[in-house]
Parts: C-alpha cells; sequence; structure tokens
C-alpha cells in the first residue's frame, strides 16, 4: 500500500485549496493509498524554538517526532498550499524549518560540505498551489521561483530520488469552475500516473 503524506496549508476551511485538498485525498483514497493528512492550521507551531536552533548542527531535539516518523516514511508527499508573495505560506515554510532537520531530512557532513540525503522512500512528490497572479508573470518575469526552490534547494540534497509533478493555478482570485475541474482532473490523472511508476518502477 503506498503511504501518502499530505499537507494542507490554508486557514480558510472553504477555500479554493481546502477543496483541492479534499479531492486530492479522495482521488488518493479511491486508489488504495494510506493516506496521512496534515492540517498546518490545526495547531501546528511554524516557529522554530531557541532549543532547535542551539541544536541544528550538534544533536537536534526530539522535537515533532511525529510528524518527523511520517516524513521519513512517506513514498508521496502531496502539498496543498497557497502562493502568497511568491512565497511558501509562512505556516508551511515553518513546517520544512521544523520537520525538514539535521538528523530526519538529511545529515551534515563533515565540515559542513554536501548535505547528505536521508528521505530514501520519499519517491513522489505532487505539489498543488494558487496563485493570483497570471502564468506569464510566475513563468517569463519570475520563472517559477517557488518550483525551482522545491525542486532544487529543498528536494535534490534531502530526497533525490524524488520526482516533483508541480501544479499551480494562476489567476486564482476569479477562477471560474470549469479550470477548477480541469485541475482536479488532471490531479486524477497524476495520482495514476505515479500510482503507475510506483508499481512498475523503471
Amino acid at each position: 500500500m503506498t503511504r501518502c503524506l499530505l499537507v494542507f496549508a490554508h486557514p480558510l476551511k472553504g477555500s479554493l485549496n481546502a477543496r483541492l485538498a479534499a479531492t486530492v485525498e479522495s482521488q488518493a483514497r479511491a486508489l488504495g493509498w494510506q493516506v496521512t493528512r496534515r492540517d498546518l492550521h490545526d495547531g501546528f507551531d511554524p516557529v522554530l524554538t531557541p532549543e532547535e536552533r542551539a541544536g541544528y548542527h550538534a544533536t537536534p531535539p526530539t522535537t515533532l517526532a511525529e510528524e518527523k516518523r511520517e516524513l521519513t516514511q512517506a513514498q508521496v508527499l502531496i502539498l496543498v498550499f497557497p502562493t502568497w508573495w511568491f512565497g511558501f505560506p509562512a505556516i508551511l515554510k515553518g513546517w520544512f524549518d521544523r520537520v525538514w532537520t539535521p538528523g530526519t531530512a538529511f545529515d551534515h557532513s563533515p565540515g559542513f560540505g554536501p548535505m547528505l540525503p536521508r528521505l530514501d522512500a520519499l519517491r513522489e512528490v505532487l505539489a498543488v498551489t494558487t496563485m493570483g497572479a497570471p502564468a506569464w508573470i510566475d513563468w517569463l518575469v519570475l520563472r517559477r521561483p517557488l518550483r525551482r526552490i522545491l525542486r532544487l534547494a529543498i528536494l535534490k540534497p534531502c530526497a533525490p530520488k524524488a520526482r516533483l509533478t508541480w501544479r499551480a493555478l494562476h489567476s486564482a482570485e476569479a477562477v471560474a469552475e470549469p479550470r477548477i475541474a480541469g485541475l482536479e482532473a488532471t490531479l486524477a490523472a497524476d495520482l495514476t500516473r505515479i500510482t503507475r511508476r510506483l508499481t512498475c518502477p523503471d
């Protein structure tokens, strides 16, 4: 059974992001996946503590043990979040800061050389995001900054075997229903392809 961690990062339960998270969760469960869902606005504290930072390069404290266990066991990570100011929401950035830590997502190499990846089980990452900006600004002006950060700065050093699928709904402040339904159909196809790749790896 495919182990999936779904991380949702939007404060409004009736938001478009909430709909997309519910859709992709339902689609994954229909495929027989074991889905663990984390709604970060249900009590997750994104603030890195002084103790966590003090132990970052030595012995990290055993905080958020359950969240870290979920991450290390996941074969698929699904992120559903809004893009604000062309960056991650603060609460999702805090999840990376506090959960993707040394000893969990990576190890330090001697002399603080290249990071040594630890997320060996993670094979697929599906990122689903919405943003108010039109696609041409994201693509041509800013060159999809969040996609590059996630792929190159986070996944490459921590989970180099993971394949990223990126789905962004642009101009989302006034999006029509057919576009939302089209994205939901695309997500269903994405999950089917991911299932096939996990079942029959290259």
